[in-house]
């Protein structure tokens, strides 16, 4: 493939990027740019040039040595619902825009240490971008068929015009607006897009070369197995290896929170906190799929081609080698996506730490007090496309005067080591706030002196001197002092031990300085703000301890030299609103300075923003002592707060419970009268019939004998009729009141049954019904049976009574669920109107129909049906049928079946 066909797909796959990021800025807010999926795939830009090519290189030379790079964050991944949590928590209360402003803010807002800090990060990362810059001119090398890839000039060499490409793309999305802390929706979503073609085309040729060129994992794993150091690929040796693997597991651990690359996407980036949950398992997912065939890939590679080419092109040499150049191309674009995604994020982030670190507190302050508005927007973007470009620009000058030299993988993990240096003030400040901002100083530089001399050193050495007698005899032929044997441990790898030694020293330095030194007051504010997060968000712009005089009108015109006159007027206002202050008030508190400061940190950084504010106003000295007593009555005040709320939720809840409970007091009294006046009335029909006809009786001397008979025989009817009425409100009684005891025995359910229609059958007989069953079994159960067999006796009874004669047809069926046995009892009758349906099981209650058709009973035979099913823990049920009649049902619960 010629060069200008390479190019033109690289334009071109450009030009669809662009397209995307202009897209998603143009739509922020739209379900596809904002969720969990795109927020995961954005924190795959940890999977860069060194994944695509990198691991395999070294899976070629050192079998599954590539793993613990990608172990330590997938063992960090659950751990962000605790830690990332919080540092995103505090990014967002206060504005932070990078890694050096999280730690220097920290430490007080130290403005050398987010110096210091932003130079480490400089000196890590521009040679981990001339690691993805390697890989462009290398794979663009091979894709385009040249024997060597070394050009005369820069102007020479298509690497230079597509870091250029990079830079410029980097600088167009991420330069459009001041506020650094601002998401960058277009960079995101460009980067999820390159997330998702590095890995499906990684699988794609991890398919073909296991797939295709060879008849499985099985058959490379067979063949490879007859290399003569093939042990050595797929296992330890010895305990060497096992620290190895510990400490590139810690290395890679502290990475994927410290990579500033990582910072912006997991930290700055998120819009919801919410999409963590997602992340923590989609992420470590991620991650195994891409390393599925990556040991596959490398051992095809070593058979097919010995130990003749760079194994980290495995990818791209086994498909060119069988003449399959469109996988080839395919392959070349997710290496130029994992490429891309770090290049822009990774300047991105570091551009701003340069701006808002280095050049504007130590340069630009002046000038920014003495312009307008515009003029420092326009200064402060022009910082950071200017600062992009550099970067781009001396990474490129880095790859030619030392990438070349180093592979892929050894310059991935200098720039972790490098990085790794601000560990300790990172996470030991995150959860103890004893950490002082010298300690960090102290053993940040420490350890990144020790990380240099340890890795950097020798390289540096051997390139200009030609021998290795520094590696071999130590500075000074002092033995002790071997960079890669330092003070005797020689059985680490040079990155494990570099990192072990680095850490060491810098952990211990810290410790020992912030045990030993007091820190500033401004230390221990912010270290409480940090530490004790959770509580002193609840406080906002009162966490921060401030003592002195300061003028609403000083402060109001550094906010206009950065934000505008309308923006800080508007910012001004929302918090007097806030805070129910007077919109003419003059004089400004800590609150207004925290606040104040936090509206700056996001366009020119935490430290610039101190100085900038603290030029205006008169700031007095505060003893640690005054400020630790304002800080305990602080979380004294929170914590009574919380109990306050708890209190006032506990008061609530139980005023809430009362008001029910007298709701349901008053229902139960109006209920209790209502059934009291159907008592009486219930009652008061019998009683009138049997007072009359003994009065006629009484008063007719002369009455007929069969007069006098029929009367007495509706006495007799009228008494029994409330003898039965007593009866059933008593049998009610006692079962609502649950003093009825149920008399639980083993029953089959087929004799109940026969019970209950031998009693009823006579009744049916007399109106010509007919009376069926189905799917009648001898299921044995534990119930009361006099009790079931009043509930059956009640439903038969009502099918029979509203059943028209001669036509009248009642079925009986059964059914065997998955949790209960269900009876049904259905007729053809006149059914119930839907308004009576919900009231069928009331006391007393009566159907529409009953007002022209009155059926003997008692009116409580549902309601007593009801209740015991209740009391058997089943529930009973009535519906119309589809054609005519009704259906009454209940079930009752499995947990009362016994065998048969």
């Amino acid at each position: 493939m010629s060069n200008y066909s390479l190019f033109f797909i690289i334009i071109t796959y450009l030009a669809i990027l662009f397209y995307i990021a202009f897209y998603a800025e143009k739509n922020a807010k739209s379900k596809w740019v904002n969720n969990p999926y795109i927020y995961t795939l954005s924190l795959a830009v940890y999977c860069s040039a060194w994944t695509y090519y990198g691991s395999i290189g070294i899976a070629a030379t050192s079998g599954i040595n590539f793993l613990p790079i990608y172990l330590g964050p997938v063992i960090a991944a659950p751990l962000w619902i605790v830690i990332l949590r919080k540092i995103i928590r505090i990014s967002k209360q206060h504005k932070i825009s990078s890694i050096a402003d999280f730690i220097s803010l920290r430490y007080g807002n130290n403005r050398f240490l987010g110096a210091l800090v932003t130079v480490v990060c400089f000196i890590g990362i521009v040679p981990y971008i001339s690691l993805q810059l390697k890989a462009v001119s290398e794979t663009f090398t091979i894709m385009s068929n040249k024997s060597s890839y070394v050009s005369k000039s820069m102007f020479d060499d298509s690497t230079f015009y597509i870091a250029v490409l990079l830079a410029t793309f980097a600088a167009f999305f991420g330069t459009q607006t001041t506020d650094a802390s601002e998401k960058h929706r277009g960079i995101i979503a460009s980067v999820a897009f390159e997330s998702v073609l590095k890995l499906v085309f990684f699988l794609v040729i991890g398919v073909y070369v296991t797939y295709y060129l060879f008849d499985g994992t099985t058959d490379i794993y067979n063949q490879i197995s007859k290399v003569e150091n093939f042990k050595s690929l797929t296992t330890f040796n010895g305990a060497g290896d096992g620290f190895n693997w510990l400490f590139m597991i810690m290395l890679s651990f502290t990475a994927i929170f410290l990579l500033p690359r990582q910072f912006q996407v997991s930290v700055l980036e998120n819009n919801r906190e919410k999409h963590l949950k997602q992340a923590i398992w989609l992420f470590p997912l991620y991650l195994l799929i891409f390393n599925v065939f990556v040991i596959f890939i490398a051992w095809a590679g070593k058979l097919t081609f010995l130990n003749n080419v760079n194994a980290e092109y495995f990818t791209l040499l086994l498909p060119l080698n069988e003449g399959h150049t469109f996988l080839a191309l395919l392959v070349f674009l997710g290496g130029f996506s994992a490429v891309i995604s770090m290049v822009v994020v990774s300047t991105l982030a570091l551009s701003t730490m340069v701006s808002n670190n280095l050049i504007i507190p130590y340069g630009f302050l002046d000038i920014f007090s003495k312009n307008q508005t515009e003029e420092n927007e326009q200064y402060i973007k022009n910082i950071r496309r200017i600062a992009i470009f550099s970067i781009i620009i001396i990474a490129y000058f880095f790859y030619v005067l030392f990438s070349k030299a180093l592979s892929l993988y050894s310059i991935g993990l200098i720039s972790f080591v490098i990085i790794s240096q601000l560990a300790p003030s990172f996470f030991i400040g995150l959860f103890w706030n004893r950490g002082s901002s010298r300690a960090a100083i102290t053993g940040i530089i420490v350890g990144f002196i020790i990380s240099i001399y340890c890795l950097v050193l020798p390289f540096i050495m051997h390139l200009y001197s030609g021998n290795n007698d520094f590696v071999t005899y130590g500075l000074f032929n002092i033995e002790a002092l071997k960079p890669n044997a330092l003070f005797g441990i020689d059985f680490l790898s040079p990155p494990a031990h570099a990192f072990f030694w680095s850490m060491t020293f810098n952990t211990l330095l810290y410790l020992v300085f912030s045990l030993t030194q007091k820190g500033h007051y401004r230390e221990r504010n912010y270290a409480e703000m940090f530490v004790d997060s959770s509580n002193y968000s609840a406080l906002q712009d009162n966490a921060l301890v401030w003592k002195g005089e300061a003028y609403v009108a000083d402060i109001k015109s550094v906010l206009n030299k950065f934000l505008g006159e309308q923006r800080a007027q508007r910012a001004l206002s929302i918090f007097f609103t806030k805070y129910k202050l007077p919109q003419d008030t003059q004089l400004a508190d800590a609150r207004l300075i925290n606040f104040s400061e936090k509206l700056l940190t996001g366009s020119i950084g935490s430290s610039s923003a101190k100085i900038l504010i603290a030029s205006v106003v008169k700031e007095e000295q505060i003893s640690l002592v005054e400020v630790l007593k304002i800080l305990e009555e602080s979380k004294e005040n929170i914590a009574n707060n919380k109990l306050l709320k708890e209190k006032s939720n506990e008061l609530e809840c139980l005023t809430t419970k009362l008001k029910d409970a007298n709701v349901e007091l008053i229902s139960k009294d109006k209920q209790k009268d209502e059934f009291l006046d159907t008592v009486a009335h219930e009652l008061k029909t019998p009683i009138t019939g049997i007072r009359a006809a003994t009065e006629l009786i009484l008063d007719d001397d002369d009455m007929p004998q069969e007069i006098k008979t029929q009367f007495l025989t509706n006495i007799l009817q009228d008494s029994d009729r409330l003898a039965r009425l007593i009866h059933s409100i008593l049998d009610f009684e006692k079962l609502s009141t649950g003093r009825d005891e149920l008399q639980m025995k083993a029953h089959n359910i087929q004799d109940t049954f026969k019970k209950a229609l031998a009693s009823i059958q006579h009744i049916a007989a007399k109106k010509d019904i007919v009376i069926s069953n189905k799917n009648l079994h001898k299921f044995v159960l534990n119930y009361d049976e006099d009790r079931i067999l009043q509930v059956l006796t009640n439903l038969l009874s009502n099918a029979v009574k509203f059943c028209e004669p001669k036509i009248g047809k009642i079925v009986i069926d059964y059914k065997l669920g998955n949790e209960a046995i269900e009876v049904m009892i259905s007729d053809n009758g006149a059914g119930i109107l839907e308004k009576d349906m919900a009231f069928v099981f009331d006391k007393f209650y009566q159907t529409s129909e009953q007002n022209t058709i009155k059926p003997e009973g008692s009116g409580l035979g549902l309601a007593i049906s009801k209740q015991i099913i209740i009391n058997h823990h089943g529930n009973i049920w009535v519906k119309n049928n589809q054609k005519s009649g009704t259906t009454f049902g209940f079930k009752l619960p499995f947990n009362y079946i016994v065998n048969a």
